[in-house]
């Protein structure tokens, strides 16, 4: 269901504007087409081609992981989501393979400038799609109580996605009382927090139901009651340390409004998890899993760990717009501070990886 893309034709007309030869794999899959990329003056190559065609000092630049199964040597620079650095599932077996084939990784996740912040992110949009799914399974919830929550798919635009949330809020609300859902917002003032927030001004969720909450009011420790206040919780928090959980087993089983977390940060195997009352991620095909509570009432969680693709178009454009200044300093990349350090990044993992 991935349907995102690291540069956008819109991107890519720049780039040629400025000197660059951008050369793009054909794609079934990827929200923008190929004729999209061919209008703006892009060749267009069969997928894969750049294993066997593409020149040795090209950057092959991508989104996600690479195709599994293989353990050929990989010979370019690759600009990608490589989803290794952390020691994840895999990650000495791509790391040699890029050791083999004298190629070298530049993580996009790892792009930072130099007051260590990220140059391109889909957070904003990660907040923003996840906030959409939780209100429509509260709606969801309230209209068909007995019925499975189904699949989900990418809408074409932002638009297409606020004016089909409104409709099912008010379906909701009038089966509710009139009562629109409270939704909680944790890292409420991060880029992926503001996002949940826009979305839920932008369904019709008035101000005073958005509960925002940050580092001010969570400093004295978890967990949390007031969580269970809400019926919407949506964590957007960035992980780095171990933290107090938000909320327990013992406080789920006890009264709450809450009935559906959104778990936008995705620390589902992380030990320090400040939700630990799930234990895997859903997917597009299966968007929730319930939580298993004494409490009779429901209580759903959302763990969707790539939520941007709901919104393939507008997430692509974010994100390669504010990559776009950070590809154009590749033509001096030695003197760029962002690509120097994603370069020592990738030596210090492999270094760990051959040891």
């Amino acid at each position: 269901m991935e349907h995102r893309a690291a540069l956008t034709p819109a991107t890519a007309k720049l780039l040629l504007d400025n000197g660059f030869k951008i050369t793009v794999e054909r794609s079934s899959l990827r929200i923008f087409d190929d004729e999209e990329y061919e209008k703006v003056g892009c060749p267009l190559v069969d997928t894969l081609s750049w294993k066997t065609d593409a020149p040795a000092d090209a950057y092959i630049v991508g989104l996600k992981e690479l195709p599994e199964n293989d353990d050929s040597p990989l010979h370019h620079t690759h600009i990608f989501f490589a989803h290794c650095f952390k020691n994840q599932g895999g990650w000495k077996e791509l790391l040699h393979r890029f050791d083999a084939g004298y190629g070298t990784i530049l993580d996009l996740e790892f792009l930072n400038d130099d007051k260590g912040r990220r140059v391109a992110a889909f957070g904003y949009m990660a907040g923003f799609a996840g906030t959409a799914v939780a209100i429509d399974v509260w709606c969801h919830q309230r209209l068909n109580p007995t019925d499975k929550y189904g699949p989900l798919s990418p809408y074409p635009n932002e638009e297409a996605l606020i004016s089909y949330t409104k409709g099912k809020v008010a379906q909701a609300i009038a089966t509710n009382g009139g009562a629109y859902p409270k939704v909680m917002v944790m890292g409420a003032l991060g880029r992926c927090g503001t996002g949940a927030c826009d979305f839920a001004r932008k369904a019709g969720i008035p101000e005073e139901n958005i509960i925002k909450w940050d580092i001010n009011e969570t400093k004295a420790g978890g967990p949390f009651p007031q969580i269970l206040e809400a019926d919407i919780f949506v964590n957007c928090i960035y992980l780095n340390q171990k933290i107090p959980p938000f909320i327990t087993q013992e406080l789920i089983d006890g009264n709450r409004n809450l009935s559906i977390i959104c778990d936008v940060s995705c620390d589902t195997t992380n030990p320090n998890n400040p939700i630990p009352v799930y234990t895997i991620n859903t997917t597009f095909d299966k968007p929730i899993v319930p939580v298993q509570t004494s409490n009779p009432h429901p209580l759903d969680v959302c763990s969707i760990d790539h939520l941007p693709t709901l919104l393939p178009r507008e997430s692509s454009d974010m994100f390669s717009h504010d990559l776009l200044p950070t590809i154009l300093a590749l033509k001096n990349r030695s003197e760029s501070s962002v690509w120097n350090g994603a370069e020592a990044l990738y030596k210090e993992k492999l270094a760990a990886a051959r040891s």
